[in-house]
């Protein structure tokens, strides 16, 4: 997972992104490709 200041950029890498709400924190996960995720801050 990495951990980046801006998610748009992540989000654009693969067209089955999704950002999500958890915990206060903020995701981008991918169910086909699990290698694309990240989260902020």
């Amino acid at each position: 997972m990495k951990v980046v200041r801006s998610l748009k950029s992540m989000k654009n890498r693969h067209k089955d992104c999704r950002v999500v709400r958890r915990r206060g924190r903020v995701y981008v996960i991918n169910k086909r490709n699990p290698r694309f995720k990240a989260r902020q801050g």
